[in-house]
């Protein structure tokens, strides 16, 4: 039985993109996906996979062949002893960790949404947080690709090697994942202490923030000198659960940072002059907590209040100065902001369009209700992040082109070359690679 096909308007989580290809393939085999990619090249036209549609830029829209990779789920293999683990592209996050839970594995580090699928994650340079630890491509060991031509290759740093060093964050751009095989590490619980402080003081001792806790971020409230401050360190199993009751969990999760905040944004939207007050009561309301639990149960929380979102990869260094003119011109240019920024931390790597490539790194998110107007604000947050020497998150909203960004990645220029050689026809472009990547 082949893949199977139909047509349908296509529309990304946060509802920034739509597409409406040509027709749409569900391939529950690596050779269906294989046989869609041959077919489409028969037939003139460009294919693009697409997993849970959670990034925010077009990086995923179709305008000949959708490939959608939710047919490609299962799991290949499991090495328990080594914790490499091998599995099909299209399977969500959520579903990898409780396959890892049951044998004792862990990812080494996660983002705060689990709802991506592993292909999607990788290729868009997804990541977490702490200052020793480095984003989901870093933890790639292995690939199964589906290339323009139809044939099927794996790829290794030993195997293929520049076509690994590519494809591990590729943008979609080389060929279509199939098989991720990733090293996974033994089980481990997360210590959570979330708590409020001034920004001035988060910012002032930084360094030890973020030196003294394996995974430290924090969220600072526009219109106000407030934070939300949280540090995840890491424990052996063997250190007893203290995961909050099935009420707190309630509480803080679905009703206050869902429920109240989306409640609270659509007051914003309603009575714009209520919003620096509302991130008053915001500041106040995620109030300290403490708890223990599995590590993905910490790392990742449910997100159902839409919103539009902007990150930036900074020089470590330029941080603070970023985090005060950010403050400065938000008050300055009277944007109304309703929702935190985030900035996160990572180790620096080597993958080539990793935004860590090369540097310690502090990662500032935007974000904006989705009902507020984003572009005013998002423009003036890009030109001080630009200033700064940032690197977009290539699954976030940015309007950099190619030009700009083979200025700020050292293998630039070798990834590029490895797309000539595998999709000289372009195969998987789509008009967002041609802004960040070129023709």
């Amino acid at each position: 039985m082949g893949a199977a096909v139909g047509t349908s308007i296509w529309q990304n989580w946060s509802g920034t993109e739509n597409a409406d290809p040509a027709r749409t393939v569900r391939p529950a085999r690596t050779e269906e996906l294989a046989a869609a990619v041959t077919a489409a090249a028969a037939d003139g036209l460009r294919v693009k996979a697409v997993g849970a549609g959670h990034s925010f830029s077009g990086i995923a829209v179709a305008d000949g062949v959708q490939v959608d990779m939710s047919g490609l789920d299962q799991v290949v293999a499991v090495e328990q002893r080594t914790g490499l683990v091998t599995v099909e592209a299209g399977m969500p996050l959520w579903r990898l960790n409780e396959i890892l839970d049951a044998h004792g594995l862990a990812l080494e580090n996660m983002g705060d949404i689990d709802r991506q699928t592993i292909s999607g994650a990788i290729s868009t340079g997804t990541h977490g947080t702490g200052d020793r630890y480095r984003g989901f491509a870093w933890q790639v060991k292995g690939l199964k690709l589906v290339l323009a031509d139809g044939s099927t290759v794996q790829c290794t740093e030993f195997e293929r090697p520049e076509l690994f060093a590519a494809a591990r964050l590729g943008l979609g751009a080389v060929g279509v994942i199939a098989e991720v095989t990733l090293q996974c590490v033994p089980a481990f619980r997360l210590k959570a202490d979330e708590r409020p402080e001034r920004l001035d003081a988060v910012l002032d001792n930084l360094d030890e923030l973020v030196s003294e806790n394996d995974h430290f971020e924090f969220y600072w409230f526009p219109h106000t000198d407030r934070t939300l401050t949280k540090r995840n360190n890491r424990y052996a199993m063997s250190e007893p659960s203290r995961a909050p009751s099935r009420l707190q969990y309630w509480w803080n999760e679905a009703f206050t940072e869902n429920t109240l905040f989306e409640a609270s944004n659509r007051v914003g939207v309603r009575f714009p002059g209520m919003v620096p007050g509302l991130n008053r009561l915001a500041g106040r309301v995620w109030s300290a907590r403490e708890y223990t639990d599995v590590s993905h149960r910490v790392f990742a929380s449910p997100r159902s209040v839409v919103f539009r979102e902007m990150e930036y990869a900074l020089p470590r260094e330029a941080l603070p100065g970023v985090l005060r003119e950010l403050h400065a011109m938000v008050d300055r240019e009277r944007h109304l902001v309703s929702f935190p920024v985030e900035v996160r931390f990572a180790a620096a790597d080597d993958i080539w369009l990793s935004t860590a490539q090369g540097r310690r790194t502090a990662y500032v998110a935007v974000h904006q209700y989705h009902r507020h107007d984003h572009e005013a604000y998002f423009k003036s947050c890009a030109a001080i992040f630009d200033a700064a020497e940032g690197r977009p998150h290539w699954g976030k909203m940015h309007s950099l082109d190619a030009e700009r960004l083979g200025e700020l990645y050292e293998h630039f220029d070798d990834f590029l070359a490895v797309r000539k050689e595998v999709d000289p026809d372009r195969r998987f472009s789509n008009p967002y690679l041609e802004r960040v990547l070129g023709d």
